[in-house]
């Protein structure tokens, strides 16, 4: 059985969001890809104060200057599209009110008719958590715990109530409720971020950065699954950061999802395993504007169907 293969939306400075989001949206569904990713970056701090990932000296890369926002990005391609799942990958929890994210979420998932998945983070800018003025970095792991206890009430049945470190709801009816139960996706970097995936997630939200060391994750992951009693299986939807060339790369130390489309896809083939059958790749930080965007997207998509992936 085929893949699930989803696409990044256009979010970069050399995008026309409005034009360009609903453009790229309504192609790759009509191409025939099953879901739509965003990302979330909030402001681009001169001078920094962290390098990228919290790496000393290392910068932050230009794109990142301008980055639309995810869930209005998102309902730009809900508008355009029927049937492509609209995802995040990610959101960066914290940097938002529990409450009011929810609610954001959950009316998404009802206008879009059930096809919001929600992949959550909690990042690694400091300059970000100071400009949201929501919770310091240092209570990250506490702020998406209560975000996830915070979801699980106000998507459930009214009268909501909850009370937490940052939100209190006294016992209200809160509307609209989504469509259908919202998948909750979490990275599992860290031995206590792998047990909030198997303890509190609906699944795993993991980076593709070689396919050995992805297999090796998983089948870590599953253990813990196992070791720790969860009954549910783990969905699963592999972000591949995809850096199109127009010819090949050359080397043995080329990055995966580095080069020609004929590349992409053979990594794309390379990364695939049992449990590991649906993938969403990111494309939109090298190509020029949209018109290559949808272009190499279509080529990758073909490209992927005719290698029987």
């Amino acid at each position: 059985m085929p893949i699930r293969l989803g696409l990044g939306l256009p979010q970069m400075r050399q995008y026309d969001i409005g034009r360009d989001i609903p453009a790229v949206a309504a192609a790759a569904e009509e191409t025939g890809y099953d879901s739509l990713w965003v990302f979330e970056r909030v402001i681009f701090p001169e001078p920094a104060t962290q390098g990228l990932y919290g790496i000393p000296g290392l910068p932050w890369p230009d794109q990142y200057r301008n980055v639309a926002e995810p869930t209005v990005s998102l309902s730009l391609a809900a508008a355009v599209t029927g049937r492509a799942r609209l995802g995040t990958s990610v959101l960066i929890a914290p940097l938002h009110i529990p409450f009011q994210l929810a609610r954001t979420l959950a009316t998404l998932d009802a206008a879009s008719g059930g096809r919001v998945v929600a992949g959550l983070g909690t990042g690694w800018a400091l300059d970000e958590y100071a400009a949201a003025g929501v919770a310091p970095f240092e209570r990250r792991g506490a702020v998406l715990d209560e975000t996830l206890d915070v979801f699980r009430a106000v998507w459930g049945p009214d009268p909501v109530a909850y009370e937490g470190e940052l939100t209190t709801i006294a016992p209200s009816v809160v509307g609209p409720k989504p469509a259908r139960p919202i998948p909750v996706l979490l990275p599992a970097n860290s031995t206590k971020a792998a047990r909030r995936v198997v303890d509190r997630a609906d699944g795993w939200l993991p980076v593709a950065m070689g396919a050995r060391k992805l297999a090796g994750e998983w089948r870590r992951l599953q253990d813990l699954a196992a070791e720790r009693g969860r009954e549910r299986p783990l969905q699963v939807s592999v972000r591949a950061n995809a850096r199109y060339r127009a010819k090949p790369l050359d080397g043995d130390d080329r990055k995966p999802f580095h080069g020609s489309v004929d590349q992409i896809v053979e990594d794309l083939a390379a990364h695939v395993a049992p449990g590991l059958d649906d993938f969403h790749i990111d494309l939109q930080t090298t190509t020029r504007d949209a018109e290559e965007l949808m272009d190499v997207a279509a080529a990758v998509y073909e490209g992927a169907r005719a290698a029987g992936i």
